[in-house]
């Protein structure tokens, strides 16, 4: 890696979080959706952007595949790529949330430090960690997109959950069960603690 030029200087905002408060009518967080491949991540972390819009609310998915289609590109899957992958798109959900989004990022993000270092780069209580908890026989039944078929087959190595190891939250602000409540329980319930924080104003 290139060395980090001594140059570089961080340039703050004229415009504070509590202005943006205003205009938004809510307060920048990251909602960060991790779990298995399959488990239900994107689908929920859409319906809770659509929920989110119809409120008139600031908000973005970043998913998962989107981001490796460019700005993640370079990268493979390995412990150490998935390392970057999170570092690199940690960085964009901070800005995000800086700007007032309400961010909603959907990847597996598999090691439990990748997602503390993210927690870390935030103000305290803008992260908030939504386990999306599906058990890997149901991930592997839905199989959306044939990863798992293929990983068996030997096709895909590195895949987390049959080469690699997932390490579940254990102390993540909200859990969805999605293999026992559907997409829109789920998102409500992430609305509704959202709610409670005080991040949204009641609906």
């Amino acid at each position: 890696m290139a060395e980090k030029s001594s140059n570089v200087v961080w340039h703050g905002s004229s415009v504070g979080r509590e202005e943006r408060r205003r205009v938004y009518g809510h307060g920048g967080a990251a909602l960060w959706f991790t779990g298995l491949s399959g488990s239900g991540k994107s689908t929920v972390a859409h319906r809770v952007e659509e929920m989110l819009v119809e409120r008139g609310c600031f908000t973005y998915v970043l998913d998962g595949d989107n981001v490796r289609h460019g700005l993640n590109s370079d990268l493979g899957f390995s412990p150490e790529a998935r390392e970057e992958n999170i570092r690199r798109i940690g960085e964009v959900t901070r800005l995000f949330v800086d700007a007032g989004a309400l961010t909603l990022a959907a990847f597996v993000s598999p090691f439990q430090k990748d997602r503390d270092r993210v927690r870390e780069k935030l103000a305290a209580g803008d992260f908030i960690e939504v386990f999306v908890d599906t058990p890997l026989e149901v991930c592997e039944k839905r199989d959306p997109k044939g990863l798992y078929k293929r990983a068996r087959a030997g096709e895909i190595p590195d895949f987390t959950g049959i080469h690699q190891p997932y390490e579940a939250p254990t102390k993540a602000e909200i859990v969805l069960k999605t293999a026992e409540l559907d997409v829109d329980a789920c998102a409500d319930a992430v609305i509704k603690y959202l709610e409670r924080r005080g991040v949204l104003q009641g609906g």
